[in-house]
């Protein structure tokens, strides 16, 4: 419960970055917070169309809640224009936005990403109001360094990281230049950061030294999965896929390098099953990778699926999820499936320690022949697998619902 002298009566999301038919994990944490907030906050998000459509989508909705589309007109189709366009929009909103009246001294401004349309704005803001302000701005994840790409380590047992390590320094060069901008007007500006890991938390020192940094985990839809899982347990028979991966098809994501995996897991076990849930820049590569490697008949794409019985009904029925990250600063992905009941096995990342402390067989970072050889494990040994996934489920439904993380945030506003 939030103390009288910080009471919010006036809450402005800013959420322009969100782009294309799929979702990030930035846009999933605000369009819950929102869900959770409304039922009693007075939440305005402005976003643009994409964003707009996005929200519908994931059936947003609440008592206080309000949508504005920034834009009049359409966005450009190509994605560079797009992207400045909406630069262009956040500083118009900026500008024109008014903040205080007699029923609101502070508006309260939370940024749903470090991107420049989201920054942009709140910074404007600040500038113009002063204290009259209280800028929540999101880290979720450091930009990789621009020589090494979407990254942790090399990878090794793959013919094709030559061309991985060419192809994806560019995006991470652009991420890293957008950071350079963001991450300076964040410091200065913004009252609290919202990241979602404890190594995110160096990036911020003096508002970590004052308590004005939170950590905020990812989180799952739990009553929804319970009530699926309630409703359609005697339907459930069987495993009709060896694994599950769900998640954006980008760079960082090892989603190529996961059909190189599965084809060292069919030398081992023929007629092993992969389904692929997510789209991205990627999903092109994706297909002819399952082409050259014959392995048609044991992936399946199911492109992006909503929350709701298609997409729970194939993680009901998968023995594993597999998460093959090279760079990753949380991952709220495999935990929707893990509080099916089955494992996780992704590759040691540094954010995995705190994320998933227990549920997640842990690769070294790179090492695809290891990660195939740990896929055949699990699968070949059902106590292991059982033994592992019932930690799993036990840790998400312990500690990863909407309602606790929208609290926590609270929390560091009323601090």
């Amino acid at each position: 419960m939030l103390k009288k002298e910080v009471s919010i009566k006036k809450f402005y999301f800013f959420a322009m970055a969100p782009t294309g038919s799929g979702i990030s994990g930035s846009d999933r944490i605000f369009i819950e917070l929102a869900r959770e907030w409304s039922k009693s906050i007075p939440i305005t998000i402005y976003t643009t169309q994409e964003g707009f459509d996005m929200v519908k989508r994931q059936k947003l909705s609440g008592k206080y809640l309000k949508l504005e589309k920034v834009e009049r007109g359409k966005l450009p189709n190509n994605f560079f224009l797009k992207y400045f366009y909406k630069i262009y929009l956040g500083i118009k909103l900026g500008y024109s936005l008014p903040i205080t009246d007699h029923r609101s001294l502070i508006t309260f401004i939370y940024s749903s990403s470090d991107f420049w349309m989201d920054v942009f704005p709140a910074v404007i803001l600040k500038i113009r109001f002063g204290e009259k302000v209280r800028w929540i701005a999101t880290w979720y994840q450091t930009a990789p360094k621009p020589l090494r790409g979407f990254s942790e380590q090399k990878v090794t047992n793959n013919k094709h990281t030559k061309e991985r390590v060419l192809t994806y320094k560019f995006p991470a060069f652009l991420y890293w230049l957008s950071q350079l901008i963001a991450k300076p007007l964040i410091t200065k500006y913004a009252g609290k950061v919202v990241v979602n890991n404890e190594d995110e938390k160096k990036q911020f020192p003096e508002h970590t030294k004052r308590g004005d940094t939170k950590v905020l985990l990812g989180a799952v839809p739990l009553d929804q999965i319970k009530k699926f899982l309630t409703d359609h347990r005697p339907q459930i028979t069987g495993h009709q896929f060896d694994a599950v991966f769900q998640g954006r098809f980008h760079p960082q994501k090892g989603v190529v390098e996961l059909i190189d995996i599965w084809k060292k897991v069919v030398e081992k076990k023929p007629g092993a099953k992969l389904a692929m849930i997510g789209d991205g820049p990627l999903m092109e590569k994706v297909k002819s990778q399952i082409t050259n490697h014959k392995l048609q008949n044991n992936v399946k794409l199911f492109g992006y699926l909503f929350d709701g019985s298609k997409k729970y009904s194939i993680f009901a029925s998968s023995k594993l999820v597999v998460h093959p990250a090279f760079y990753d600063s949380g991952g709220m992905a495999s935990a929707e499936a893990m509080a099916f009941g089955i494992p996780a096995i992704g590759f040691n990342l540094k954010a995995y320690g705190s994320y998933y402390p227990k549920g997640m067989l842990k690769i070294k970072t790179g090492n695809l022949d290891q990660f195939a050889q740990g896929i055949i494990n699990m699968l070949e040994d059902d106590n292991l697998r059982k033994r592992v996934g019932l930690e799993a489920k036990k840790m998400i439904e312990n500690n990863w619902s909407w309602k606790k993380r929208a609290q926590e945030v609270l929390k560091l506003i009323n601090s």
